[in-house]
């Protein structure tokens, strides 16, 4: 049995070109035309669609890792929503205490209104910003 050799995978414009040529294949053809592909032993092709999608991704200069610059572990984001815990409290995270500069000990007086929590930073000019 001769040994097939398979296509170089494309990158690049040249990728990104082949896939808009290829318009109308399903993303599996294209992947396929595109070189993402392996012949096993007993002669079944198989589409390599996570290396295709990457392939692309790095093409058309998609960022994906984060780019952190080595300040911290990453962990998640502020999403300016808290919840109330089973036993009632509300816990304000770090990741707003930072944003804010505040350090522990830091005290505020809370002031409840109708359909909200105020919380006023004792200690603090209201005109300092």
């Amino acid at each position: 049995m001769a040994k097939v050799t398979q296509p170089q995978p494309l990158v690049g414009s040249v990728l990104i070109d082949k896939v808009k040529e290829l318009g109308s294949l399903s993303k599996e053809e294209k992947a396929k035309e595109c070189g993402y592909y392996t012949v096993t032993k007993n002669g079944v092709e198989r589409v390599n669609m996570m290396k295709f999608l990457n392939a692309l991704i790095d093409a058309e200069g998609i960022e994906l890792d984060s780019t952190s610059n080595g300040q911290g572990r990453g962990g998640r984001s502020a999403s300016y929503r808290i919840s109330v815990q089973s036993n009632g409290n509300l816990l304000i995270g770090s990741a707003y205490t930072k944003k804010m500069g505040l350090e522990q000990g830091d005290e505020f007086e809370i002031t409840l209104g109708r359909k909200h929590i105020h919380l006023r930073q004792i200690g603090v000019d209201d005109d300092e910003e």
